[in-house]
């Protein structure tokens, strides 16, 4: 049995259920949407100086892909991702293919790589790539990964955090906002808020960092079709609360009708969005 696409008002996304969500969601993220934030993690390894030598932390490295990038301009790479764990395997996989990573110890990823940010010489960098400014308490959340992150590593370590640029310049925000209301009631309407134009600081404040610049970058989301922006979209793990209220169908059909604005006549769709880093060190 394999998963279809029905055209009504926009895709349906029907899940196939003899393969788990997790399955699903790993090869719908690996090959549709994690890409699309390579020129931020790109825009910020090039701001931070990263080379030969270096050695990055990243929280929430998901499959691996800026671990990838990280190793191809020299540095030793360590992940961990206390949410989507299952993505793990496959970015050790894919770090232990590419040409240009350090091999000596291989990656370290999962609970072993909690001290890489103390261990070695050179610049030392812990990074988030996952943007705040999406779910209730994110900030919360990534300030006690950055504490255990932080702890024995040196002082003057980098640390980079990322997060939504304003609404009104984030195309797919304002898409996963509004699917995420039919999870309201289950999860509340206090399950999604808009990114704030302090989020950043707020966190790296209450990590006691200081602060030393930030940036913007913009990063498109581009789609060949609405198959493909529905399946990337759901990969996110953002719109799992509407997907727990309701079920996979509803919450593609409704997906399909909030792209309809965003979908060019050629069938492509395009969401332009824009996100900020902020750099700051360990005091």
């Amino acid at each position: 049995m394999t998963s279809t696409l029905v055209r009504r008002h926009g895709p349906r996304y029907g899940a196939d259920p003899a393969r788990p969500r997790t399955a699903t969601r790993t090869r719908d993220w690996t090959e549709i949407q994690e890409r699309m934030l390579v020129p931020l993690q790109e825009a910020v390894y090039a701001r931070v100086g990263l080379g030969p030598g270096g050695r990055v932390l990243e929280l929430g490295c998901g499959a691996g892909l800026g671990l990838v990038l990280a190793a191809g301009r020299g540095a030793s790479v360590a992940g961990v991702d206390t949410e989507r764990p299952e993505l793990l395997a496959y970015a050790e996989r894919r770090l232990r293919g590419a040409s240009d990573a350090p091999t000596d110890d291989g990656p370290l990823l999962g609970e072993a790589a909690w001290g890489a940010a103390g261990a070695g010489q050179g610049l030392r960098l812990v990074a988030s790539f996952r943007p705040l400014g999406c779910a209730a308490g994110d900030g919360a959340a990534l300030g006690a990964q950055l504490a255990r992150a932080l702890e024995g590593a040196p002082r003057g370590t980098q640390v980079v955090v990322t997060g939504w640029g304003p609404p009104e310049r984030c195309a797919a925000a304002g898409v996963l906002r509004t699917v995420r209301r039919l999870a309201e009631p289950v999860a509340g309407p206090d399950a999604w808020r808009s990114a704030g134009r302090d989020d950043l600081e707020d966190v790296a404040s209450a990590a006691g960092l200081l602060l030393e610049g930030s940036g913007r970058v913009s990063c498109p989301f581009g789609y060949p079709d609405q198959e493909s922006a529905v399946r990337g979209l759901l990969s996110t793990g953002l719109l799992d609360a509407a997907l727990s209220a309701t079920d996979t169908a509803r919450v593609a059909k409704e997906l399909g009708e909030v792209l309809h604005p965003h979908t060019r006549p050629d069938g492509t769709v395009w969401l332009p969005n824009v996100f900020r880093y902020l750099v700051a060190r360990s005091a």
